[in-house]
């Protein structure tokens, strides 16, 4: 069993036993591993902040559980049906999307999570790098495998905001807004960012990979000076920190509900609620499309996920790529 699979093993088997001390000989046999290997990663659960009490002839305890984003922690009771059947835990990678597609292509089975610590090489949308400090912020990667046409791809975005939006709300107790297409604002600050890719082919999807990277704990000189959008954190908005956990248990609690109601009752019923949290809706706005820019008022999204404008013409243009700015 590898370091991560016998760390988590351990911990489930303490959870199962809550409160109870248990014996190196009982989990080194319910494990398969060697007393030496259990008393090796006790040692490393110490060094991550896990309280765990040691009594002669007695055996372990567990005692207190830091904030951390490992699979035990995460999928201890969390109740989903599809999205966190299996976590993988990284403390660096260049991206979780780009793992998520690795074990895409590899066949993984739908529901996966993929989550870091910290990533190297994070991006946002229109390849624009993701500023992911260690151990502050939420970098998460989910593998999907939706029977849509490509076409409806997009839709998936809508559904992963309104995931994080609810989230926010949530655990926070702050005021959320969405702005269309992926990103997720606080008071006119963008505190988490969506990128959603796929792998198909013209009659359907291989598989989904839905990136979702939210500030949670972030300081104000962590941020770089050069962000072209101002941005924040739940921290900086609210003046206290948040359980990293927490959050992304309520996360994925929310996109498994989502994702469900959106295979059983189509796009509609996650439409209707991403407008709940979109705060442009007739509003005035412009559209920077880097050669060229266009005003209108917002009178809605159309079922590819299109902004739709009215221009001061009276036409409706259909914008599917751009930056959205509030005049």
């Amino acid at each position: 069993m590898s370091t991560p699979g016998t760390r988590d093993a351990i911990l489930r088997v303490f959870r199962q036993r809550k409160g109870q001390f248990i014996s190196g000989e009982e989990i080194s046999q319910t494990l398969g591993v060697s007393r030496t290997a259990v008393w090796k990663h006790i040692g490393l659960l110490r060094k991550q902040g896990y309280g765990i009490e040691s009594a002669a002839s007695r055996g372990y305890r567990l005692t207190e559980t830091p904030d951390t984003l490992i699979p035990a922690e995460i999928q201890a009771n969390l109740g989903t049906d599809c999205v966190g059947r299996e976590v993988i835990h990284f403390e660096e990678t260049e991206s979780t999307n780009r793992i998520a597609h690795e074990y895409g292509k590899a066949g993984a089975e739908e529901g996966l999570v993929i989550i870091a610590e910290q990533q190297t090489a994070g991006k946002g949308r229109l390849g624009r790098p993701w500023i992911s400090p260690a151990g502050v912020n939420l970098y998460t990667s989910i593998l999907l495998r939706p029977s849509i046409l490509p076409r409806w791809a997009t839709q998936l975005t809508f559904l992963s905001s309104v995931a994080v939006a609810r989230a926010i709300e949530a655990v926070s107790g702050l005021q959320p807004q969405v702005k269309w297409p992926n990103d997720v604002l606080i008071d006119g600050k963008k505190v988490a960012g969506i990128l959603n890719e796929i792998d198909a082919e013209m009659e359907g999807i291989h598989y989904l990979v839905m990136g979702i990277g939210v500030n949670l704990n972030m300081t104000a000189d962590q941020f770089p000076d050069d962000l072209r959008y101002p941005a924040t954190s739940l921290a900086l908005e609210a003046g206290r920190d948040f359980s990293r956990l927490t959050f992304a248990r309520t996360l994925y609690r929310g996109l498994d509900d989502l994702y469900r109601t959106y295979l059983q009752e189509g796009f509609r019923p996650i439409a209707a609620e991403w407008n709940l949290f979109f705060a442009w809706q007739g509003k005035e706005v412009e559209v920077d499309f880097q050669d060229r820019r266009l005003q209108g008022t917002v009178t809605g999204i159309d079922t590819d996920g299109a902004l739709l404008l009215r221009l001061h013409s009276g036409a409706t243009e259909r914008v599917l790529a751009g930056d959205v700015r509030p005049l």
